[in-house]
C-alpha cells in the first residue's frame, strides 16, 4: 500500500466501518483473545469501555450449516434410457461434485459426500435411516438415470429435511417431477446451470441464519423475549431509552470522526447536514453496535420516530441503519417486527440489502413509489461497487443525516414482506425514476417503480415492504416452498368501479 495515501485510503476493507487501520489496530488490540459472544458471531468486548471499535460484519450471524450429498441412479453401466450410453456417468459425476464443493465453500456451507450411490430401494431406506440420525440441515442428490426418482422421492418423504435435488438436463421429463418439485420441502434444479444448486445451499444458509438471530426490539415496554416458530428467529423486545442512554456516552473520537468524514466524502454531495450531523450520525452507529454485543443481538429495529418526537437523541438513525444494511446486519425502522424480518430475507437468501418503504400511489402514470430514509448503497451485493447517494436530513424532522439513494433506472427489483410467520407477500417490478424532496414530499430515497402484473398500481398489498434488486419471483417462491411458507401475490386485475345507479 502507498504510505502517501490519506489515512482514509488506507481503511481496511471492512463494508461495515469507516474506522482506518491505525485505528483498528489500536482499538482491536484490546479485544484481542477475547471469547466468542454468545447468540452472535462477534467477539465479546470490554464490557468497560463503550467506545471500544466492534467490528461490525462480527454481528452478522454464521451458523454451521450441513449439506449431505449423494448420487442417485441405476447400477450403470447403462443400456438405452437417458441420460444414454454415451453419457459419461462417473466423468460428471467428479466434475459435478468438485464444482458443488467450491460452491459450499463460497457460501459456507459444510458439504458432506456420501462416497456410494443409492442405486436401490434397500440403499435408499438405508439413506433416509442415515438422515433421521444426523439430521443435517438439508440434502443434496444429483440425479444420473430415471430410476433415480423413486429413491428420490423416498428421500423427500421419509428423510425429514429440506431435498434439493439437481437433475442435469436429461435427467427427467415433466411428467416426472411435476408434481415432487410442487412438494414442500423439495427444492428441484433442472439445468446444466449450476448456479441454481449454489443459490439452493443459500437458501438452506439464510433458514439457518434466521435461526441464529436475535432480534433487538427498542419500543415502549419491559423487556421480554419470545421466538418464531416457522423463522426460528428470537424476538428480544428491550425499552426504548437504552439506545438514547448508550448515545449519550459515545464520544467524538476517532472511529466517530473518521465515520463521519467517510460518508461525507463518499457523497455525490451533501445538501443540508453539517460536520456535527455526521458526527452525530456517526455516534448513533457506534451506540447501536454497542448495544448489540451488550444485549447479544445480530439485528436490530428502533422505534426512532417515537426517539424523534420526543426528542430523545439529536439525530435519526438513518445513516447507521444504511450502513448496517451494507454490512448484512439488519437495522429495521419504528420497531416493525414483520419488516425487520423481511429485510433479513434479501441479506441472508441473497447476500445484498433490502429497502424497507412506505408505499405511495401515483395515479397519473400509474406507478408506485417507494419512500424512506435507510437504504443501503451496496444493492447489486455486499461485495459490489455501491451505488450512489447524496448526503440529505431526515425530512420529516430536518435532523441529522439520511442518505438519498439514487437507484437504477431500468433496474427489476423484487418487493417482500413478512405476515406474521407464516405468510409472504411477494411483487416485481422496474425502477423507472427517482423521486426528488422536494418538490415531492416525503422520505429522502424516493423512487418510482412499474409493477410487474398488477394492472393498477393502487392494489399493491403491504405496508412496510422491503424491495431489492433483481427480478428474484422465483428463488423467493422456492425457499418459501422448501420450508413451507405461503405466497401472496397483490392481484393482477382491479376490481372495476361498481356505480350506485343513482344519479348524482
Amino acid at each position: 500500500m502507498d504510505s502517501h495515501q490519506h489515512p482514509h485510503q488506507q481503511a481496511s476493507k471492512c463494508n461495515c466501518c469507516s474506522m482506518s487501520r491505525r485505528c483498528f489496530l489500536a482499538t482491536a488490540g484490546a479485544a484481542a483473545g477475547a471469547a466468542a459472544l454468545a447468540g452472535a458471531a462477534g467477539k465479546a468486548y470490554a464490557a468497560d469501555n463503550v467506545a471500544e471499535y466492534i467490528n461490525l460484519a462480527d454481528l452478522r450471524p454464521r451458523p454451521k450449516v450441513g449439506i449431505t450429498y449423494v448420487i442417485a441412479r441405476q447400477t450403470p453401466p447403462y443400456w438405452l434410457g437417458w441420460p444414454g450410453t454415451s453419457y459419461d456417468v462417473e466423468g460428471w459425476r467428479q466434475r459435478y461434485g468438485s464444482e458443488f464443493a467450491e460452491m459450499a465453500k463460497r457460501v459456507g456451507v459444510e458439504l458432506n459426500a456420501v462416497d456410494a450411490p443409492i442405486e436401490s430401494k434397500e440403499a435408499a431406506e438405508a439413506f433416509v435411516n442415515k438422515i433421521k440420525t444426523e439430521k443435517p440441515d438439508a440434502v443434496l442428490i444429483m440425479i444420473q438415470h430415471f430410476a433415480g426418482w423413486d429413491y428420490i422421492k423416498m428421500i423427500a418423504d421419509g428423510a425429514g429435511v429440506p431435498t434439493l435435488v439437481f437433475a442435469p438436463i436429461g435427467m427427467c421429463f415433466t411428467t416426472m417431477i411435476d408434481k415432487l418439485s410442487r412438494q414442500n420441502g423439495v427444492h428441484i434444479v433442472s439445468s446444466l446451470e449450476t448456479s441454481g444448486v449454489e443459490q439452493a445451499m443459500r437458501m438452506v444458509r439464510a433458514k439457518r441464519q434466521f435461526e441464529e438471530t436475535r432480534l433487538l426490539v427498542l419500543r415502549q415496554g419491559d423487556r421480554d423475549e419470545k421466538k418464531r416458530a416457522r423463522l426460528g428467529t428470537t424476538i428480544k423486545g428491550i425499552p426504548r431509552d437504552s439506545l438514547p442512554a448508550l448515545f449519550a456516552k459515545m464520544p467524538e473520537n476517532d472511529e466517530a470522526r473518521e465515520t463521519a468524514d467517510r460518508m461525507m466524502k463518499a457523497a455525490q454531495k451533501v445538501v443540508e447536514p453539517t460536520k456535527q450531523d455526521a458526527l452525530n450520525a456517526a455516534r448513533s452507529f457506534m451506540a447501536a453496535k454497542r448495544l448489540m454485543v451488550d444485549e447479544q443481538a445480530n439485528a436490530i429495529t428502533t422505534d426512532c420516530l417515537g426517539m424523534v418526537t420526543q426528542k430523545d437523541v439529536p439525530t435519526p438513525p438513518c445513516m447507521a441503519a444504511a450502513m448496517f444494511q451494507d454490512a448484512g446486519v439488519t437495522y429495521g425502522c419504528e420497531a416493525d417486527v414483520d419488516a425487520a424480518l423481511s429485510l433479513m430475507f434479501p441479506s441472508y437468501v441473497f447476500d445484498k440489502p433490502g429497502f424497507i418503504n412506505d408505499p405511495v400511489p401515483e395515479t397519473v402514470k400509474n406507478l408506485l413509489i417507494v419512500a424512506h430514509c435507510v437504504s443501503g448503497t451496496k444493492l447489486n451485493g455486499f461485495d459490489q461497487p455501491a451505488e450512489p447517494f447524496i448526503m440529505r436530513n431526515h425530512s420529516e424532522s430536518a435532523l441529522g443525516v439520511s442518505l438519498q439513494v439514487l437507484w437504477k433506472e431500468g433496474q427489476p427489483v423484487t418487493l417482500v414482506k413478512f405476515r406474521g410467520d407464516n405468510e409472504l407477500l411477494l411483487d416485481t417490478g422496474t425502477v423507472v425514476s427517482n423521486v426528488q424532496t422536494p418538490p415531492a414530499g416525503g422520505c429522502r430515497t424516493n423512487f418510482e417503480v412499474l409493477m410487474d402484473r398488477v394492472e393498477d398500481a393502487r392494489d399493491v398489498l403491504g405496508f412496510h415492504q422491503v424491495v431489492f434488486y433483481g427480478n428474484h419471483r422465483r428463488q423467493v417462491m422456492d425457499f418459501c416452498q422448501l420450508y413451507g411458507i405461503k405466497v401472496v401475490n397483490s392481484p393482477e386485475r382491479t376490481q372495476l368501479p361498481q356505480g350506485d345507479g343513482k344519479q348524482a
